[in-house]
């Protein structure tokens, strides 16, 4: 094992990382921070020309670049014996996989809810099924989670994606508690909106305002990929559990859960706001 534990954190001496979605946005940054720390990083995506030029941009050797479908039990399950072949462990999974769907929950089909629960909660399931043994066998190493802030606190238009987060923070709050003693840490990040190429996927019947919407508050955001990628690896080395990046969002998550009515009304006067901005 090439990482080893250090109180509640995760030492950072050379680790095999590895990361889904790395071809692009926070994927990517965080294979290029975890590269210049000295870790060696598997770079899993979609798309295999994205994997291997995010390989290609990293620091140091022994990198990987596999391709294998978050969405698939077969993929998932050939992705760990390519990992497997190559480094026989993992120290560090990073579930960062996911895709964007826009629409009112009653009027989202039930294809668009199966393919987001598939690929944003059962990809982290598929995940930490395959490679968390390893780690339990190795009795120490790190999972991070890829959530939202949408999983912390519901947005009108993105009830399905909202569901889906919410559900991998629940997630990751009960692998703690089970890891925990086994030497394992595990962090969920939960960013607001920040400059991705997540809106590529973003889909659903009525999702072109939404998207509209989305897009402004991304261009408006103060820190970007590269950022939030930083502040991820800098906490999970400190033994951080719920990783916010943006600094209003510990106010926001806490004015919800202590004034829901007060925060409801804010959601709703912003929401107002951007429609008429928008027309």
């Amino acid at each position: 094992m090439l990482g080893r534990v250090m109180g509640s954190g995760i030492e950072p001496m050379s680790r095999r990382v590895l990361i889904t979605g790395a071809g692009s946005g926070l994927g990517r940054e965080l294979a290029l921070r975890f590269a210049e720390r000295g870790d060696r990083v598997c770079c899993v995506d979609l798309y295999a020309d994205r994997a291997e030029e995010t390989r290609g941009m990293l620091r140091g050797g022994g990198h990987l670049a596999l391709v294998a479908d978050v969405g698939s039990d077969a993929a998932m399950a050939a992705l760990k014996a390519q990992v497997m072949a190559a480094w026989e462990g993992l120290d560090v999974l990073v579930n960062n996989a996911g895709i964007a769907l826009g629409g009112e929950i009653a009027h989202v089909v039930a294809a668009d809810w199966q393919r987001t629960l598939n690929i944003n909660l059962m990809g982290v399931v598929r995940g930490v099924r395959e490679f968390v043994p390893m780690m339990e066998r190795q009795g120490a190493g790190l999972v991070i989670n890829t959530a939202s802030f949408a999983g912390l606190a519901g947005a009108p238009g993105l009830g399905a994606y909202g569901v889906a987060k919410a559900a991998v923070v629940a997630l990751s709050e009960g692998l703690r508690a089970e890891l925990h003693p086994k030497g394992i840490h595990v962090a969920v990040v939960c960013p607001s909106f920040f400059k991705t190429r997540l809106l590529e996927s973003f889909q659903g019947a009525d999702s072109t305002p939404l998207k509209h919407i989305a897009n402004k508050l991304m261009e408006q955001s103060p820190i970007d990929a590269a950022a939030v990628s930083r502040i991820v690896v800098d906490q999970t080395s400190r033994g951080r559990f719920m990783i916010l990046p943006h600094r209003d969002t510990w106010m926001r998550w806490r004015m919800k859960r202590w004034f829901p009515e007060f925060y409801f009304r804010q959601v709703l006067r912003y929401v107002q706001q951007m429609t008429r901005q928008r027309g």
